[in-house]
């Protein structure tokens, strides 16, 4: 299992604390597989450059999507850009890979036309692992978490160290969360502003 499998169990299986985008949740998603990369050694940081290693062969396959997507060429690629290349439709293909898998299930008993209800993780080792490093304030799943709105930070942090790459990689990724949140508010504020510009002709 990969600290992004665990996100999306547990973003499947807890209540947020606010609303959690797919988009949020895939960039989430893409800052998880990147930690795992970064400490199997399929890359390191040189500056804000992913500089590939040798191949590790993650067994997760969607781990191994994300290594095969490294750019193993001069200029090597940001990693804000790799982030938002890799976490395009994240979320969705991770919820795919889950189904597949057998990890989540659809409750029954839902009424005639109806929309579906959510999946959820259904009880398996997958799920208790996912839920133990939840409930232990693992760090990199708990900021991960908070940074998408699954939980709040208490106001000592969480316990635990995480050696300086990790934290880079960590913040870049609730950087690259904080711009998408930006986009999307001015994008409010521009339909509401042309909403209004046609209401007064």
């Amino acid at each position: 299992m990969t600290t992004a499998r665990d996100l999306m169990i547990v973003a499947l299986d807890v209540p947020p604390v606010r609303e959690v985008g797919q988009g949020d949740l895939s960039l989430a998603l893409a800052g998880a597989e990147a930690v795992d990369l970064v400490r199997a050694g399929s890359f390191v940081l040189d500056g804000d450059l992913v500089v590939p290693g040798p191949p590790t062969a993650p067994q997760d396959p969607l781990l191994a999507e994300a290594e095969s997507s490294l750019v193993r060429t001069e200029p090597y690629e940001s990693v804000e850009n790799w982030l938002w290349r890799r976490g395009r439709g994240l979320a969705a293909a991770y919820a795919a890979r889950l189904a597949a898998d057998g990890l989540v299930a659809r409750p029954r008993g839902r009424l005639l036309g109806a929309r579906p209800a959510p999946a959820v993780p259904v009880d398996s080792p997958a799920r208790r692992r996912a839920t133990a490093r939840w409930a232990s304030d693992e760090p990199v799943l708990a900021t991960l978490a908070v940074s998408v709105g699954l939980r709040e930070e208490p106001a000592e942090g969480f316990p635990g160290t995480l050696d300086d790459t990790v934290e880079t990689l960590l913040a870049t990724a609730g950087d690259a969360l904080a711009e998408l949140e930006a986009v999307r508010r001015r994008r409010a504020v521009e339909d509401a502003a042309f909403d209004n510009m046609w209401q007064a002709l």
